[in-house]
């Protein structure tokens, strides 16, 4: 198990934002280790309760070692896509005080080379949440077809140079199995032709791959529409998104709920009949500079709160 500190990224706003009454009930959707869990502890009555959900099984173990004997607290080991489910289990559909995702990887996921997240550390190229589940990043980079690979590194990675990529990792793979980090960093590095200033040559695609080994945006789009059936009215939805991929769903997701029913233009209807589910709380808010100044990866971090009706 790592022993990597991890950021809660955004802590006091998102605990802040999430909470209402102090003897609800409340999800953590990405226990991570469980920075965003012991705030909310901290703010809740001795009535309340909290489910935090993780896919890794190292986040579970510690959930288990640190908040064992705390009575309001429980984890459950899974995607947040799964979070009506593990709900209704508890007969808490349409009771949910707050739901709060922490979206992306956790610091010590990048930061152990073994979990094969990290280009700038060799490990075996992994890249899942969940280690004990699905398709390594290997096993997908070895066997995907070329216009598929090209495909993921464009609409997730947000990589120009997707196509040019994908040709480099399907000849080099011919040759010898891409099965570490390092090694597919190079191969992305020598197929790209213009580094961006600031950047790794590698993180577009590395963030490519991860998305799609972890189906991240399909679950976020999941949870995002599981939110409004298992939030009470006055509930509240936290998230923190890292890229603009995520951002931009969860934007379009409040802001949908926000306008109600698509409606043909000029239909006679009052403001009732629209149907509108959310409201936005304030707005996106980002790391202030002593954030930034204590954990850099908070730099990309933009949290959005909405309500429900």
């Amino acid at each position: 198990m790592s022993d990597s500190p991890h950021y809660s990224v955004l802590l006091d706003e998102a605990v802040t934002g999430l909470l209402g009454d102090e003897q609800g009930f409340y999800i953590d959707g990405t226990f991570g280790r469980g920075g965003h869990s012991a705030r909310i502890l901290d703010a809740l009555g001795s009535k309340a309760r909290l489910l935090a959900i993780d896919k890794d099984p190292e986040a579970i173990a510690v959930a288990n070692e640190r908040f064992g004997e705390e009575k309001r607290f429980e984890i459950a080991h899974g995607s947040f896509a799964q979070v009506e489910e593990f709900v209704a289990e508890r007969g808490m559909e349409g009771l949910v005080d707050g739901i709060l995702l922490d979206l992306g990887v956790s610091s010590p996921q990048l930061d152990e080379a073994e979990r094969g997240f990290s280009f700038m550390q060799d490990g075996p190229l992994d890249m899942r949440m969940n280690s004990d589940a699905g398709m390594t990043a290997a096993d997908w980079v070895n066997s995907a077809e070329e216009t598929e690979i090209a495909r993921v590194l464009k609409e997730y990675g947000e990589e120009r140079f997707a196509k040019r990529i994908a040709r480099a990792i399907v000849e080099s793979r011919q040759a010898k199995t891409i099965t570490r980090t390092l090694q597919l960093a190079r191969i992305v590095a020598e197929a790209n032709p213009a580094w961006e200033k600031g950047k790794n040559p590698a993180t577009r695609a590395f963030q490519g791959i991860r998305i799609h080994i972890n189906n991240e945006l399909g679950d976020l789009e999941s949870v995002l529409e599981q939110s409004l059936r298992i939030l009470k009215p006055g509930g509240r939805l936290v998230v923190i998104s890292f890229h603009s991929l995520e951002d931009r769903l969860v934007k379009r997701f409040i802001r949908r709920q926000e306008k109600g029913q698509e409606l043909p233009p000029g239909l006679p209807v009052t403001e009732d009949q629209l149907d509108k589910t959310m409201r936005s709380i304030g707005k996106a808010v980002k790391a202030d500079a002593d954030e930034l100044a204590e954990n850099i990866r908070s730099r990309s971090a933009v949290m959005r709160v909405a309500q429900k009706l």
